[in-house]
């Protein structure tokens, strides 16, 4: 073949894995540092990653770059906490210019959302997902060891006054622990115009002491939302690779989404791809495996050369995580170590 011509197949290409799923979405962890510990993601005492061994803006721009040339249009900043990472939004102004990026998200536990939240939405940032499990600052505290729900409340609100809409917020279900917040969250959502997700428990806790009787489902956080809250009805899918599958109030007065990932895996859509912050490649939030870019971005390595390790990496992806089978393999690695 014409090397020519394989370069551009290299480049120009969409991303596809062996089932035929076109991936156009990258998650791309900022830090693995975060300013709470919510005990399913991360364990209280953690070791960072030394800063040199962190990828630079400037590195990360090049991802994408690439990225973007095989078919990528959408990008979601995480973390840890992506707004510690000093100058995010001189990151995101950088990545609004790249062409063929669309939409520009960011997943942040809002602890700081009050004081970027203007600079944010100036550089280009288009969306936000704020974690936020409960109201109630004591179970927050138990959640997160560490206070800030003031916090994070205020950085919502300032979110919404420097023009974000649609905000999303995402909170974890945990049997036994946050069926008491599932109420008074979807009451605040529908009063604050915000758009409500519950997560189901994953195995990515820091401490490695999740287990499936840990897992509230979707299914049974819906049916105590239509008792205390107000009936729902299946909504039209904004996006059909979405993770979530999402309901709306009779009365029209807010939404409500559902990402069920234990009870009912969504694989079989995925279009996602995701990268840490040491710049490791990984086709799934689960995967046991990772494909190294660092190295390629720091030792001189063509795009070419990068776009064919980003595809060698989705090329291996596999039909789903498997949460649900007995050869469930759960990664090394914790939320915060992956990337949110």
């Amino acid at each position: 073949m014409n090397p020519l011509t394989e370069t551009n197949k290299l480049l120009d290409s969409p991303i596809v894995d062996s089932f035929g799923r076109v991936h156009d979405s990258l998650r791309i962890s900022v830090t693995d540092r975060c300013n709470i510990r919510c005990f399913y993601c991360m364990p209280e005492n953690v070791k960072f990653l030394p800063q040199r061994d962190v990828l630079s803006f400037e590195e990360i721009h090049r991802v994408v770059s690439v990225s973007a040339k095989m078919g990528v249009k959408k990008i979601r900043l995480t973390g840890g906490e992506p707004l510690v990472r000093s100058q995010l939004s001189k990151l995101i102004q950088m990545i609004d210019a790249i062409d063929g990026i669309e939409d520009i998200a960011l997943t942040t536990n809002g602890i700081l959302l009050a004081e970027q939240a203007k600079s944010l939405k100036e550089a280009g940032l288009n969306r936000l997902n704020v974690s936020l499990d409960s109201l109630d600052a004591d179970m927050f505290e138990k959640v997160t060891r560490r206070k800030g729900l003031d916090k994070v409340l205020s950085g919502i609100s300032r979110a919404q006054e420097v023009g974000f809409q649609k905000i999303r917020v995402n909170a974890v279900s945990i049997k036994g622990l946050t069926e008491s917040e599932i109420v008074p969250m979807a009451r605040y959502a529908r009063e604050h115009q915000l758009e409500l997700r519950f997560i189901e428990f994953m195995p990515l806790d820091g401490d490695d002491a999740w287990n499936t009787k840990q897992v509230l489902t979707g299914e049974s956080v819906q049916e105590i939302i239509e008792r205390e809250v107000g009936k729902l009805r299946p909504a039209k899918r904004l996006d059909p690779q979405q993770p979530a599958v999402d309901f709306e109030y009779q009365d029209g007065r807010g939404r409500v989404g559902f990402i069920n990932s234990v009870s009912k895996p969504f694989c079989s859509n995925c279009n996602r791809m995701r990268m840490t912050a040491e710049g490791k490649f990984r086709n799934c939030l689960f995967s046991t495996v990772e494909w190294d870019l660092r190295e390629l971005l720091r030792g001189e390595a063509s795009d070419e050369e990068l776009a064919q390790r980003i595809r060698g990496c989705v090329s291996e992806k596999k039909l789903g995580h498997g949460i649900d089978t007995e050869d469930f393999q759960r990664p090394a690695k914790a939320m915060y170590q992956i990337g949110g």
